[in-house]
């Protein structure tokens, strides 16, 4: 099964030192993690992805690189997440062969049917909400959009954008497999509690779901 919750490292969103908020974030549960440092030189990127893979590894939790496919393999990660500006797809696998993972985000559904014909491990939607953590967001693409994703893709479906705890339930119910979380999770004053509370939504609405219980 597909980590049900994807956990966005920024260091401009949480005083917490990055490698603690991992460990922290893998103690509750948290099985797939990205770092993500828009700002940061490839040297600092390299540096903070190699600190992550140390506290990571050994636990069975998955860190991907946002952007950087050449940091991703290099640092010993275990995948790159890439945008529409950044590399193809089908370029970064070539620096992150399997068994590593190539994410890609994707914000209509034309970029959600090209996605589905590459070889991306997982495919992001969003921003499903408004959101603060993007300097040019793009256009929020509401609920109703993962449920037309869903319909067009049997990968595995990312939702991202201003998800609370509070909309959590909704948006897995539309057909997420997983929530990429930001400021709602690491900007709380216990991500790790935190975390486990999104976990315990994750087991309820995913199991009623393969019951077949979903909307």
């Amino acid at each position: 099964m597909f980590p049900p919750l994807y956990a966005i490292l920024d260091p401009d969103f949480t005083t917490l030192p990055l490698p603690q908020l991992a460990a922290s974030l893998a103690a509750a549960g948290v099985q797939l993690m990205q770092l993500r440092c828009k700002q940061a030189s490839a040297a600092r990127m390299h540096a903070l992805a190699g600190e992550l893979v140390a506290v990571l590894r050994p636990k069975d939790v998955r860190l991907i690189v946002n952007d950087r496919a050449d940091v991703a393999a290099l640092s010993g990660a275990s995948g790159v997440h890439v945008g529409q500006e950044d590399l193809p797809v089908e370029d970064a696998r070539r620096l992150c062969a399997p068994p590593l993972w190539v994410g890609v985000s994707t914000h209509n559904l034309e970029q959600l049917r090209e996605a589905d014909r590459t070889s991306a491990d997982y495919i992001a939607v969003g921003p499903v909400f408004h959101t603060g953590t993007k300097a040019n967001p793009d256009p929020v693409v509401g609920v109703e959009f993962v449920k037309a994703a869903r319909q067009l893709t049997r990968k595995p479906l990312v939702a991202i954008g201003g998800i609370t705890l509070e909309s959590a339930a909704e948006v897995f119910r539309a057909g997420a497999d997983s929530l990429a979380v930001i400021s709602d999770l690491i900007a709380t004053a216990d991500p790790g509690q935190r975390a486990a509370a999104y976990l315990a939504i994750a087991g309820v609405e995913l199991t009623n779901r393969d019951q077949g219980h979903s909307e």
